[in-house]
């Protein structure tokens, strides 16, 4: 069988690319852009790779050609594909129906934080010895590949992997299915990042919705995706279709804390909830440093144990108690995983330190929402105390472009000591009304190259400078560290 991936660049395509092609599957594809990282991960795994949209790159005619969700009507390879009558479908809809049916999917949905906690479960169900499957909008640190089917369990809880057992059968007997892989029966668990995204131009339900989890963790929910949802409870609405699809005999891991989330659980739940919190819930914590690096576990009043590791903020001990949860809801003791924590590398991009020149320490963040920045930077802040925090912006996803998020700026940049946001000739808002409101602390720039020259002209030993953007930000933090190295040599 061969498949065509339009879009294959992206970080969920390439993870479906990486995939497929373990299946066995011949896998080709194109993209606007062809670049490195990806591009070369990719051929390494011997996918041939097209740039651009030309309809001959469709030709001769694949058995299948997966659909990517930046692509829309009016695309040339999109026009070509319904002209012809080619066999298409989504990713999700791809993953859902070859990687994920009759596997006991565990996933992970929320507004913030999705790809951390994904990439902590699956560290933590591998150091149970469960070789889970996984797919993650980044790559993880413990295991360098965005993706892979994974292995069969060295050690397996009884009780589940008779019920994990009875799954598989029921699902490979059902005449209108076809039977289950024998790598995929063998294979249990599978976790992945659960978008609430639309899904692809033909199906605009969010991509969650077809992957049919047994365990599902919702971790948090505000308003974002300001160029698909119209307000907040249009992203309740998709929410409430993913615990529609959780069974009875499942388990939905919830964020005590959030109430759009217990609006969403009012909407109607058909199955057992655990809530986690560290100021309510089933699981809480309690923390023991401030910055967040260490903190005691409870679970239903009785003690579990200490957690230390290398994150900070509060986010990130949410995170924990999300992983942990579910980890337990898969039959794992939540006690044994605790040494696990001390080893987990987060996410490249999530507060990834790029190292110290000349007495100033650089990160890379993929901050998306004034939430997330908020609680970064008050872990950054917990952990560095009266240090300087240097922040350099990038307004880069579709909802900060559309100006969705500009009145919570301001007040998300409250613990950094000075800001220098990029404004873009194309950005649709004056930017100034955000840099106005941080009384002195903020500054805005036309280019990448005069914001390095900005933080240059601030930054000084001991400082802490972040970068902050879920797009490319032009390499904005690898240059700056070239511009420290640069002065440190003179």
């Amino acid at each position: 069988m061969r498949i065509h991936i339009l879009g294959i660049c992206g970080t969920f395509m390439g993870g479906i690319a990486a995939l497929a092609r373990e299946l066995g599957i011949e896998v080709e594809g194109s993209d606007a852009n062809v670049y490195p990282p990806m591009s070369d991960q990719l051929r390494a795994l011997g996918i041939t790779l097209q740039e651009g949209w030309s309809a001959g790159h469709l030709q001769p005619a694949p058995d299948a050609v997966v659909v990517g969700n930046a692509l829309s009507r009016g695309n040339p390879s999109v026009e070509y594909m319904l002209d012809e009558g080619l066999r298409y479908t989504s990713g999700p809809q791809w993953l859902g129906e070859n990687v994920l049916r009759g596997r006991e999917v565990l996933a992970v949905a929320g507004t913030h934080g999705k790809t951390t906690t994904t990439s902590l479960l699956a560290h933590l169900l591998e150091s149970a010895g469960l070789m889970p499957g996984f797919l993650i909008g980044g790559v993880p640190g413990n295991f360098g590949v965005s993706a892979r089917l994974g292995g069969k369990p060295r050690v397996r809880d009884r009780k589940k992997a008779k019920k994990g057992t009875e799954a598989i059968n029921v699902a490979s007997a059902a005449p209108a299915i076809p039977p289950v892989s024998a790598l995929i029966a063998s294979v249990p668990f599978f976790v992945l990042e659960a978008d609430e995204y639309d899904t692809a131009f033909f199906d605009k339900r969010s991509k969650f919705v077809h992957y049919r989890p047994r365990i599902a963790i919702l971790n948090n929910l505000e308003y974002d995706h300001a160029d698909i949802f119209p307000d907040v409870a249009a992203i309740q609405r998709q929410f409430h279709h993913l615990v529609r699809t959780v069974p009875g005999n499942g388990h939905l891991i919830v964020n005590a804390e959030d109430a759009r989330l217990a609006e969403v659980l009012a909407m109607g739940c058909w199955t057992p909830v655990e809530t986690f919190g560290i100021d309510a819930g089933d699981w809480r914590a309690r923390l023991l440093a401030a910055d967040g690096s260490a903190f005691a576990v409870t679970h239903a009043g009785s003690p579990i144990g200490d957690i230390r590791w290398n994150l900070t903020g509060r986010h990130n001990v949410m995170n924990a108690l999300a992983a942990l949860a579910a980890a337990h809801a898969a039959g794992v003791d939540p006690k044994i995983l605790l040494p696990a924590f001390a080893s987990f590398e987060s996410v490249k991009r999530r507060m990834e330190s790029l190292g110290e020149v000349d007495g100033v320490h650089v990160y890379d963040d993929f901050a998306h929402h004034p939430t997330a920045i908020a609680t970064t930077l008050a872990g950054l802040r917990a952990k560095v105390g009266g240090a300087r925090i240097l922040v350099a912006l990038e307004p880069r996803s579709n909802s900060m472009r559309a100006g969705a998020h500009a009145a919570m700026l301001a007040p998300s940049l409250a613990d950094a000591d000075a800001v220098v946001l990029l404004q873009r000739p194309e950005l649709p808002w004056d930017a100034h009304h955000v840099t106005d409101a941080l009384a002195g602390r903020g500054v805005t720039a036309p280019s990448v190259a005069e914001l390095i020259a900005a933080l240059r002209a601030q930054a000084r030993p001991g400082d802490h400078v972040v970068f902050m953007s879920n797009g490319g930000f032009d390499n904005a933090p690898r240059r700056f560290i070239d511009a420290l190295r640069e002065h440190e040599a003179c």
